[in-house]
């Protein structure tokens, strides 16, 4: 019996397919031995978006100087107190004169010395109380003693139509009442924005930490597959030109990476304008970059409407559209107001120089002004009740736009997971063609361009899951966005006290 004769190229077909199997299959290099001194240091923690957000909660500038407008409605608050303070007066008043009713007593010199506390309520009511000390022969027909040398004093101005309990002094009061609450709003405004860009922000910096590995791999593989087809260039196994096709797949792919190194950097220097420490950015080191975590389960329903009530009270757009409401109607009353007649009573120490003949009593009066026209008080009534009018309207647009952006966020987690299930599946179909054109390109029945497009789909197809797994979290963020949760909370994350690895 004869034995069959092999032929040379199914040998070699077969070492072929053997090799490129093994080369396909093998695992990535061990890495290199850590140093007994790195051992020591602590492995690197990977950065979480709470620590993110705990970390522009403490030191970002933006929020430190939000946090001044509580300083200023204080400092406002106090001014409009000012306008009621009481003062303490003392007025002395001398004078000479001649009385006509009796010529012989000559030329007199009479006054007195008043000391009493001026005082002003919110209400319009002011008033005054202290001693008057009468100097020479004055009389003192009301409130005497110490033997008609000294006088009690009380006056007081009562406006009883216009000015009574609405007038500038209080509405100015209740103005900077309002900014305490005004200046909570402009904070949590603050705070949702930049939660919300520093969530977006973290995960377009771990999105692209993650294309750049993508590139990092490919390339490793295109250098590999470089050095073995030259090899089996020289050894005269395959066409030089093949040799030349994967030299420039190497400089193709080192090009995508550099891209990709390029706008890793990029989302770094813009995520640390969220991270400040010590009064400038701080940049993570790559070895921080967490992975995705798990997708979790849509809010039910019934969460979703408690959401959207939750966030019409909570999401301070809507909160600022109601203390703008109220400083205008603080003006719409003083407006109104100012509509009225003006009657004014008082009762007052008379001050007047006939005092010091008639004798040093009190005055009365009652004083009414009736305006006509009321051309400026009535363009002030309509101008505060237009403004009225359309915050009304305002408040219903922000309180749609509330449920409107919790839907919009609702609808990119829905999206964001659909893509997630076909990008990850069409990855997959993408590695199985890879390795399939590598078989047939090791039994020599397809060539290296072709490898090379298989190779492309399979990292494009990757690029896309990773993008998709970013839109997820950041729509995640718009969610909590919308909700105002970042608003009405504050974050209950602990930093993390990091210390990076000491180099060798």
């Amino acid at each position: 019996m004869t034995r069959p004769s092999i032929s040379y190229p199914i040998i070699l077909g077969v070492l072929l397919a053997l090799s490129g199997t093994a080369w396909s299959a093998a695992p990535e290099p061990a890495p290199p031995a850590t140093p007994p001194a790195q051992k020591a240091g602590l492995p690197p923690i990977p950065l979480s978006l709470d620590e993110v957000l705990a970390w522009v909660d403490r030191t970002h500038p933006l929020l430190q100087g939000a946090g001044t407008d509580k300083v200023v409605a204080r400092g406002r608050l106090l001014k409009a107190l000012g306008a009621f303070e009481p003062s303490l007066v003392n007025d002395m008043e001398i004078e000479r004169f001649i009385s006509s009713t009796n010529p012989a007593k000559g030329t007199q010199s009479v006054g007195f010395n008043d000391t009493f506390l001026d005082m002003r309520s919110p209400t319009g009511i002011r008033g005054m109380a202290g001693v008057r000390e009468s100097i020479g022969a004055a009389k003192i027909p009301d409130l005497s003693f110490s033997n008609q040398n000294r006088q009690v004093l009380l006056g007081a101005f009562i406006p009883l139509l216009r000015g009574l309990m609405v007038n500038p002094e209080n509405a100015e009061l209740q103005r900077s009442g309002l900014a305490d609450p005004r200046a909570d709003i402009q904070i949590a405004k603050t705070r949702q924005d930049l939660f919300l860009g520093g969530a977006t922000q973290y995960w377009d910096w771990v999105a692209a930490w993650k294309q750049a590995d993508i590139h990092k791999r490919a390339l490793k593989v295109a250098e590999d597959r470089l050095k073995q087809i030259e090899q089996r260039a020289k050894a005269g196994a395959v066409a030089p030109l093949d040799a030349v096709e994967a030299n420039q797949e190497v400089q193709r792919r080192k090009e995508g990476l550099a891209a990709a190194m390029r706008m890793v950097e990029q989302e770094q220097y813009k995520l640390s304008m969220y991270l400040w420490d010590r009064n400038a950015p701080a940049s993570p080191g790559g070895e921080r970059v967490p992975e995705f975590p798990k997708q979790i389960s849509l809010p039910s329903p019934e969460s979703v409407r408690a959401d959207k009530l939750n966030a019409r009270t909570a999401r301070p757009e809507v909160r600022e559209v109601d203390i703008e409401a109220k400083l205008n109607n603080i003006d719409l009353e003083l407006a109104k107001n100012n509509l009225l007649p003006s009657l004014d009573l008082e009762a007052a120490p008379a001050r007047s120089p006939e005092k010091f003949v008639l004798g040093l009593g009190y005055r009365f009066g009652a004083e009414l002004r009736v305006p006509f026209l009321q051309r400026r008080s009535t363009g002030e009534v309509l101008e505060a009740q237009g403004k009225a009018d359309r915050f009304v309207l305002i408040q219903r647009f922000r309180e749609q736009q509330v449920i409107v952006d919790v839907d919009n966020a609702l609808s990119a987690i829905e999206r964001a997971k659909e893509r997630i299930a076909a990008s990850h599946q069409s990855f997959q179909l993408a590695k199985t063609l890879e390795e399939g054109e590598r078989f047939r390109f090791s039994l020599g029945a397809t060539s290296v361009l072709f490898v090379n497009l298989r190779e492309r789909n399979s990292v494009d197809s990757e690029g896309q899951w990773i993008r998709a797994l970013a839109d997820y979290q950041k729509a995640l963020a718009l969610y909590q966005w919308a909700t105002g949760a970042w608003a009405k909370t504050p974050s209950t994350a602990i930093p993390v006290s990091y210390r990076p690895l000491d180099k060798p």
